[in-house]
């Protein structure tokens, strides 16, 4: 394709939200991502939490970008419409912590964040099941939960809306720049554009590397999670954190936007990339949980997962390269970067602005709020059943997802192609029996859909295909 004024490398939340800001304006954009989907690295694994600021160092950009995301935060998720809930967060401690408590509420006070600090009986008010031993807490009311998949694929589907590309499977291997513009190779297709805008996530040190950009350590430390299934949710009020500690922010409890709830993340030392699953992870788990809250329920585990978080120093770093001209490195996002990445969005629009004259569309397509099964009343229901059968048919009997909603999601401005892309965008395959049920029934209609064999639809990224051939099949 032709030369476009910016290229954003990296599909996760913050590369999204970049991508959906800049489609907004009258700069022309373009998104690589090296996977065949978006929100397939930490953007997917993320907790869900959208802090409320206040264990930031004060003056830093964790700081600065914290609290003005979490403003930003809910407007865009209604308008996305995204599952969100500003539920409020508590840090909890016993006796002996209640100087740790005081140092994180000066620096909430400092970062301009509403905190309070309660005693035990008030604490019990917002969230009954803590652990008999805690006796304050730090309380976040503007703190809460999104689901951080679906509010990077929304960005995205809104942005395709208003112009912007995405090109899926395309993975960098070489940056160069010469007479005013950057050539970006990629493994689908070779690009060019006035700016690059580096948010590769785990890859960002990398991707660096090859534009000739400053090079940056980097650290990864991989976070194992329970998911219970959603009969837990009514038990948890707020999210629930322990006091902090050098490793981060520990092992919290926290209900889901979509209704589930999670005890982790733990924080362990490795190499991108690695998200495997450990047992000594699930002990360290188990263990901590019971410190902070009374009422675990390990036998409603119904998934396991591992995330990894990567960090470069002790600081976000989102600006111009003073090595190489026109490119912006954002690196070492990690926690609180999904809560910072609407505010980082339009912080690099900013940093066009010093060289480029930006101007707003007056015509923003907004998304389109899609019907669910759930939502609709009963003559709704019939209605829609009348113009299309597949309202009809449940798929996912867990979660109550219809055949109809899983066709809406494989021809989204930007397509679900996989079984796990559906999840992501349906949550059919999410419940109780993960996918047990409905997943021979989402692969079929993948197929049907989109023309491939049902040995050509994968489960998620690389070789993931799940039925090889026909059983007596040559």
């Amino acid at each position: 394709m032709g030369k476009v004024d910016c290229i954003v490398i990296g599909g996760g939340v913050v590369g999204t939200l970049i991508l959906d800001e800049l489609a907004k304006t009258n700069l022309n954009a373009i998104l690589l991502e090296k996977e065949n989907d978006v929100a397939s690295g930490a953007s997917r694994a993320n907790s869900g939490i959208v802090h409320a600021g206040y264990d930031c160092v004060p003056g830093t950009n964790k700081a600065k970008f914290n609290v003005e995301g979490n403003a930003l935060m809910w407007k865009l998720v209604e308008e996305l419409h995204v599952p969100a809930k500003q539920c409020g967060s508590i840090v909890v401690a016993p006796k002996e912590g209640l100087k740790g408590i005081q140092e994180l509420y000066d620096k909430g006070i400092k970062n301009g964040v509403k905190v309070e600090i309660l005693d035990r009986e008030k604490t019990l008010k917002i969230e009954p099941n803590i652990s008999k031993d805690i006796e304050y807490s730090l309380y976040a009311p503007e703190a809460g939960i999104v689901s951080p998949y679906k509010l990077t694929i929304a960005a995205t589907d809104r942005a395709i809306l208003n112009g912007a590309k995405v090109v899926l499977e395309a993975n960098v291997n070489k940056l160069a720049y010469n007479n005013g513009e950057w050539t970006v190779w990629s493994t689908n297709g070779i690009y060019k554009a006035k700016y690059v805008i580096n948010c590769a996530g785990a890859g960002a040190a990398r991707i660096n590397d090859l534009a000739g950009a400053c090079h940056y350590e980097t650290e990864f430390r991989r976070g194992d999670y329970f998911v219970l299934d959603s009969t837990e949710g009514k038990a948890v009020s707020t999210v629930i954190f322990p006091l902090p500690t050098e490793k981060g922010k520990g092992i919290l409890v926290a209900p889901t936007a979509d209704g589930n709830v999670i005890y982790g993340p733990t924080s362990v030392a490795t190499t991108e990339g690695d998200t495997a699953t450990t047992l000594d992870g699930f002990a360290e788990i188990k263990k901590n949980v019971a410190l902070t809250y009374d009422k675990p329920n390990f036998r409603k585990i119904i998934r396991t997962y591992a995330g990894v978080r990567t960090i470069v120093g002790h600081d976000f770093i989102v600006e111009y390269s003073d090595v190489v001209p026109s490119f912006i490195q954002i690196l070492g996002i990690c926690s609180p970067g999904l809560s910072s990445a609407p505010a980082i969005a339009k912080y690099v629009i900013k940093l066009l602005e010093e060289k480029e004259e930006v101007k707003y569309k007056d015509d923003i397509v907004q998304l389109p709020k899609k019907k669910k099964l759930l939502e609709l009343k009963d003559d709704e229901l019939n209605a829609l059943i009348k113009e299309n059968e597949a309202w009809g048919r449940i798929v996912c009997r867990c979660e109550k997802i219809t055949e109809a909603e899983i066709v809406q999601a494989i021809h989204s401005p930007l397509p679900a192609t996989t079984v796990d892309a559906v999840k992501r965008r349906t949550r059919a395959g999410m419940g109780r029996c993960q996918g047990g049920f409905c997943g021979t029934r989402v692969i079929e209609i993948l197929a049907r859909e989109t023309g491939k064999t049902i040995s050509e639809i994968k489960k998620d990224m690389g070789e993931s295909q799940i039925a090889i051939s026909r059983i007596k099949e040559d």
